[in-house]
């Protein structure tokens, strides 16, 4: 009769609760004269337990005098923007832009020129930003979303097809980036729930999204959870993008002489762009951590059936 206990004192790091623990077993046998004696057997089992770190230190005072250098800097840079960078393309771009698409093309063209530019500049590697602003500055919040929301299902679907017939060269130039291919691979495992957080994470995060709409195919990623993921990934940049376009349209028309902004109007404005630019930085950041964690799950499932594998060979 054999039984197995855990040896407690193995030295454990105060910063890292990482442990091979030592195994005994007890075997009971006779010494041949009919008493029993027990032959104890160490040894290490195969199979190592989860790494838990222990809590981060608290930032040092040079961290926060450089994101106190970096804050008074984004002041600085947004104050000279405003005081001369914006006037300047509002007078020499945006207004005489605005007054050669009102005098050149209707209501209807203008709406089927958004529409095609955003369904078609993904698929050629361009960004469709501007065509958003133009949206926001033409058709404003409602008839802007709608019409960018429409144009971004083929616009995101185009790449995804086209890339069908290229996923052997994706999949070859996704190896040269391992750890960039490890955070669009997360996307291709899983439930239908899974690739979709996952999929709207990749949309908010940093990641250039033109390029993963190419990429997406090579992680495997079914199609509904990749269109469903990306436009509500896609979404806050949306909103952004059209607020953009009506305010640069409000300033233009200040610029113009031809309306003026009250102090509430202009409250409201300023408030905006703060909060547009809170919420981007926000979704941002949380959807690069959400990432890292997703990484580090499919990573430790990766080394559980490895080491799955070991034992059971």
């Amino acid at each position: 009769m054999a039984s197995m206990n855990q040896d407690n004192n193995v030295d454990e790091d105060p910063h890292v609760n990482e442990k091979d623990p030592l195994i005994h077993t007890y075997n009971k046998t006779t010494d041949g004269s009919g008493d029993y004696i027990d032959l104890v057997t160490p040894h290490r089992d195969s199979i190592p337990e989860t790494t838990v770190l222990s809590p981060p230190p608290p930032p040092p005072l040079l961290y926060w005098v450089k994101l106190g250098v970096l804050l008074l800097a984004l002041s600085v840079l947004g104050l000279v923007v405003f005081n001369w960078v914006g006037p300047f393309f509002i007078q020499k771009v945006f207004i005489p832009l605005i007054k050669w698409q009102e005098e050149t093309f209707t209501t209807t063209q203008l709406s089927i020129i958004v529409f095609a530019s955003i369904s078609i500049f993904p698929t050629i590697l361009l960004p469709s930003s501007p065509s958003m602003w133009f949206a926001g500055m033409i058709f404003g919040y409602l008839y802007g979303f709608l019409i960018v929301m429409s144009a971004a299902v083929i616009g995101v679907s185009l790449p995804f097809f086209i890339g069908s017939m290229f996923h052997h060269k994706i999949e070859g130039w996704l190896d040269q980036y391992p750890k960039k291919a490890t955070v669009l691979r997360s996307a291709g495992g899983g439930n239908w729930i899974h690739q979709f957080r996952a999929v709207a994470l990749i949309r908010i995060s940093p990641f250039p999204y033109i390029l993963y709409n190419y990429c997406s195919v090579a992680t495997k990623v079914q199609y509904g959870p990749y269109l469903c993921g990306s436009l509500a990934g896609m979404t806050p940049e949306v909103i952004a993008s059209i607020y953009t376009g009506i305010l640069i349209r409000a300033l233009a028309d200040v610029s113009h002489k031809t309306k003026f902004l009250s102090a509430p109007q202009i409250a409201f404005n300023v408030a905006g762009v703060c909060i547009a630019i809170g919420t981007t930085v926000f979704f941002t950041l949380y959807a690069k951590r959400q990432l890292d964690m997703l990484r580090k799950e499919d990573e430790l499932l990766l080394k559980k059936h490895h080491y799955g594998s070991l034992y059971i060979n």
